[in-house]
């Protein structure tokens, strides 16, 4: 796909959608403004690791629906098993990510990018395994089924550059998908998640590229 405006435009769109859109990664590994939901399920890195991978993932529960209250739930370990059939199999697993991004643009933080959170599963990088240890795991609410939102792509944008700045190991060539470090177990973030205008929008220069956001209260 050749750059463009046309390409890179529905990564611009109406930045006065999306909820405390003047993000900053603290010291600490958090997002300000970011809604912070803290999981139990995360733990220490190994010791002396280096953070140089990004995981991009998608998830809906159920799947296909959106807006509900049960991804939160899942990583907060308290997942009805009964509230729908799909949820049976999954309410006793303990699974987290660093980030969800919402169909509308908000950014949810379950754990901080200097913890190892549990979203990778058995995966494997370039020959080295356990991609937890070293990865940051963002969840995009969305299907292997369908497009993702303009709205989540400027979120992803931004987040991605603070990443990058912080943990200059995270190169573009070291943002990856679910499906490429668990193949054939996993298949996201799909085929819908448009590889092509986020690294476009990667390779610009990292200073301000879109207009100042409107804080929404």
């Amino acid at each position: 796909m050749l750059f463009s405006e046309k390409n890179i435009a529905p990564l611009v769109g109406d930045f006065t959608r999306l909820a405390g859109a003047d993000w900053a990664l603290e010291p600490d590994g958090w997002f300000t403004n970011a809604h912070r939901v803290v999981s139990l399920n995360q733990d220490p890195r190994p010791l002396g690791v280096l953070i140089d991978l990004l995981v991009i993932h998608n998830i809906s529960l159920p799947p296909g629906e959106y807006g509900g209250p049960w991804i939160e739930a899942l990583f907060l370990n308290r997942l009805d098993p009964l509230a729908h059939p799909y949820f049976t199999a999954i309410a006793s697993l303990r699974v987290s990510a660093h980030l969800l991004i919402r169909r509308d643009g908000r950014l949810v933080q379950f754990v901080s990018l200097l913890n190892r959170a549990w979203h990778a599963g058995c995966s494997s990088f370039e020959g080295r395994c356990n991609c937890n240890d070293f990865s940051v795991g963002i969840e995009l609410e969305g299907s292997d089924h369908e497009p993702f939102t303009p709205a989540q792509y400027q979120v992803l944008n931004a987040v991605t550059g603070d990443i990058m700045r912080r943990f200059p190991g995270i190169t573009p060539s070291r943002i990856t998908g679910h499906s490429h470090i668990a193949p054939g177990r996993k298949t996201d973030p799909g085929p819908y998640f448009d590889w092509d205008q986020y690294r476009m929008a990667l390779a610009l220069p990292l200073g301000p590229t879109y207009p100042e956001p409107e804080r929404v209260q």
